[in-house]
């Protein structure tokens, strides 16, 4: 069967996956609405095309922390990537280099910084978990600047692992030819079997709870790197964030993995953005699955997107392939989008473009002079 989406590579992936692993990529938290909902909540925000525009020429590039990419689409952290695939973030770093974009590698990969900057040149960011060690965390967090992340992505929405009950009725735990790669050297690369979730119990006794906006400041004391706050939904954290020195903020809900009923990244969006009052970029994670998608956060306000799970069903399915399937896919789904919209460059997307549910009637304009 030819793939003509990105949706269509879940089904794929289903089928390939043994039920633990694929149920750890899919699942959410708890009632998993927020999961339902990060899609649904698209398909209340409509078009304003405009018409008889020359779009023959349309230019989707941008540049993120003064970096240049090809397009506004960036592959978001995601844990365990070989249990997708046996080259799991080697075939995802290959995939973005090739497509010109940044690859965000997880904390809780299952290949280390070294290896994926192995894999020869690109843009890439590093998630950043903060563990009760301290000195751990600044160990990575140099590991990755010498092996040329650059930036850290610090994920702010887990002190504790969020409800995920696919995980523990199949007590998730990682396959033993796997590891944390980034922790192998510190005896916390192994996750051990549990009653429940085995990356709960794995959590629980390693992830820092108390961490706070302080240890923000104190991360931009031990590296160079800019900080991008990945996890913030709210106007007064956006605030925070910036007050705090981040360079950067992801608005995520954690795949909807972490606390259920938080409403749909799409729609905490512009909130951030007003928020932020332009002093830094915002970002969307979360739900992306069109290029429709793509565009409508750049019009309420986004500087870019970052998916998650379209890349490891792809790469579960077709593998490094796959991954470049689904860029490819993305990218020219948006630049129809743009077009059919009249926008020829990622400027020209405004809140015009656009009607949400939220949105006042507008009274009728009077009629412009031409």
């Amino acid at each position: 069967m030819e793939i003509t989406n990105v949706s269509e590579y879940e089904a794929i992936a289903k089928q390939k996956l043994p039920k633990m692993a694929f149920d750890y990529y899919a699942s959410g938290a708890e009632d998993q609405w927020s999961l339902a909902e990060n899609r649904n909540a698209f398909s209340r925000i409509l078009f304003r095309p405009r018409i008889l525009i020359d779009v023959s020429k349309i230019d989707m590039a941008t540049t993120v922390l003064g970096f240049k990419i090809s397009m506004p689409i960036m592959i978001a952290p995601t844990a365990f990537q070989k249990m997708a695939h046996p080259e799991g973030e080697y075939a995802t770093a290959r995939a973005a280099s090739a497509a010109g974009t940044i690859m965000t590698l997880s904390s809780w990969a299952t290949s280390s910084v070294e290896e994926v900057a192995s894999t020869g040149p690109g843009i890439r960011f590093f998630q950043l978990y903060v563990y009760k060690d301290r000195h751990v965390v600044a160990q990575l967090v140099r590991r990755a600047e010498r092996a040329g992340f650059k930036a850290i992505a610090l994920t702010v929405d887990t002190p504790r692992l969020g409800r995920r009950e696919a995980d523990i009725k199949n007590r998730f735990t990682l396959p033993p030819f796997l590891t944390l790669k980034n922790f192998e050297g510190l005896d916390l690369g192994k996750m051990d079997k549990a009653n429940d979730s085995g990356l709960a119990s794995y959590v629980a006794g390693q992830i820092d709870r108390s961490l706070s906006w302080k240890d923000v400041k104190w991360l931009q004391t031990i590296t160079q790197l800019p900080i991008l706050v990945k996890g913030v939904l709210t106007a007064e954290d956006a605030r925070l964030a910036v007050q705090a020195g981040a360079a950067g903020i992801i608005v995520s809900n954690h795949g909807a993995r972490q606390l259920d009923y938080v409403p749909a990244t799409i729609m905490a969006l512009e909130e951030v953005v007003k928020a932020a009052q332009g002093r830094v970029p915002v970002f969307l994670d979360g739900g992306v699955r069109r290029g429709t998608d793509v565009f409508k956060a750049l019009a309420l306000g986004a500087s870019g997107i970052f998916i998650g799970r379209p890349v490891l069903y792809s790469l579960a399915a077709e593998g490094e392939a796959g991954v470049r399937k689904v860029l490819q896919m993305l990218r020219e789904e948006f630049e129809l989008t743009m077009a059919l919209s009249g926008c020829r460059s990622l400027k020209e997307i405004t809140r015009d473009h656009i009607v949400t549910d939220w949105d006042i009637p507008q009274p009728p304009r009077p009629f412009p002079r031409l």
